[in-house]
């Protein structure tokens, strides 16, 4: 498994060091450890600049010693560029498999106007990211994994991604799948029980409560078939999807939230939205947006 650690001097880079030492990786795994040095905010004099690459080349060097220290194999690099774009596209020419990228928290005005990172990298990489959080105060090494499912493919990739990687022991896993109703072109929600009879949305909504459980069924066996026996399952009313995981993230604990991506671009993703980057976004916990 090949990782992209991107860090900067923040203490969420640090926080986001200690978590991929803390987890347990597939064997083999390699991870690169990136520093993108800010074209916009790189001093004029040459001297300087120069001082700022040999800073930069020390934060690498410091973070591959960490990470070696828990026997991951390491390399590293540092370049120039805007990291909202860099990061991703070295994700695609280095090959990896996951991001995992620490979030400041930065939120509302701030984020509008300074852009985030994180977002920006888990909009435009190319493969799985994750966006790590963690508490001070969360010592435990046994983690409460929250997979949302639907049913889809990439659901059943993301399922398939937690089935594969080893966990810390003792840690717990807890299916959820929310109950979404397909309603007829030109009928919302709020307004759908006054425009359908009501054997109809009945109807729709016994559907959406099988596919909500199938979901969970085929997530249930992906996991049996790789030997976790301790899992829950929770089924969801319906509701709207990014709001549920989050009460669920909140109510449980999650220490980390695995849902899959769609793939929505341009005028798909600016009318359905997208909720692996809603969770991503707003829970207070790491979250994992996985990509075949």
């Amino acid at each position: 498994m090949k990782l992209l650690v991107p860090i900067d001097p923040s203490q969420a880079s640090q926080q986001l060091l200690d978590e991929v030492a803390r987890r347990p990786w597939p064997s083999a795994t390699t991870v690169c450890i990136l520093h993108v040095i800010d074209w916009a905010q790189l001093p004029s004099s040459a001297s300087l600049i120069e001082a700022v690459k040999q800073s930069a080349e020390l934060l690498v060097k410091s973070a591959s010693a960490k990470l070696g220290c828990a026997d991951l194999r390491t390399s590293t690099k540092v370049f120039e560029g805007h990291p909202r774009i860099a990061i991703a596209e070295y994700a695609r020419e280095w090959g990896a498999d996951l991001v995992l990228v620490g979030s400041h928290g930065a939120s509302g005005l701030v984020r509008f106007l300074l852009g985030s990172v994180a977002q920006a990298v888990l909009r435009r990489s190319p493969c799985s990211v994750e966006i790590v959080r963690r508490s001070a105060s969360d010592t435990s090494t046994a983690m409460r994994i929250l997979i949302a499912t639907d049913g889809s493919d990439c659901s059943a990739a993301a399922v398939k991604s937690v089935a594969q990687r080893p966990w810390p022991a003792g840690s717990q896993i807890r299916l959820t799948s929310v109950i979404s109703v397909t309603f007829p072109i030109g009928i919302s929600r709020p307004n759908a029980r006054i425009y359908l009879p009501t054997d109809v949305l009945e109807t729709l909504e016994k559907e959406a409560r099988g596919r909500a459980e199938e979901a969970v069924v085929r997530a249930r066996q992906i996991l049996s078939e790789a030997c976790f026996k301790a899992v829950e399952t929770e089924f969801q009313s319906i509701g709207d999807a990014r709001q549920v995981i989050l009460d669920q993230e909140k109510d449980w604990g999650a220490n980390l939230i695995v849902v899959g991506s769609h793939g929505y671009r341009g005028i798909d993703k600016l009318m359905l939205g997208s909720v692996s980057e809603s969770v991503a976004m707003h829970a207070h916990c790491s979250v994992e947006v996985i990509r075949e």
